[in-house]
């Protein structure tokens, strides 16, 4: 049986980045909001531009297979902060239909996770590095 190993890879790098994506382009506009929450919780306002990276440069490098596990630990890392500044009341609720309410961060980051060990696989711009 064929397994297509590298073709799972990519369909990976292209839902974790791609879904992540939208919500990048979308703080496009501004990141006050954020720079708010931080300032509530004591935390320097300029914080909030590192999800510019976590959301933007992290989901397209992951995307085009480009220093893929190295952008999985800063993506993981943004995906941890903003657990922590945002959604810690929820880690162990159930919303509405029964599923946990953080669902969507948990798939993000544990498809982030796997491409830290996997790599990009052989469809991406760069496979020989070790952080490919």
């Amino acid at each position: 049986m064929n397994k297509n190993t590298n073709l799972a890879l990519l369909i990976l790098r292209i839902s974790v980045g791609a879904l992540m994506l939208f919500h990048g382009i979308a703080k496009l506009g501004g990141v006050s909001f954020i720079e708010g929450m931080l300032d509530e919780k004591g935390l320097p306002s300029f914080l909030a531009y590192g999800v510019y990276i976590t959301e933007i440069i992290a989901p397209l490098l992951i995307l085009i297979g480009y220093r893929t596990r190295l952008a999985s630990v800063a993506y993981i890392f943004g995906l941890l902060f903003a657990t922590l500044l945002v959604h810690t009341g929820d880690l162990f609720s159930l919303n509405e239909n029964g599923g946990w309410q953080l669902e969507l961060i948990g798939l993000y980051l544990l498809g982030a996770l796997a491409l830290f060990f996997s790599g990009s696989g052989k469809y991406a711009i760069s496979t020989t590095n070790k952080w490919d």
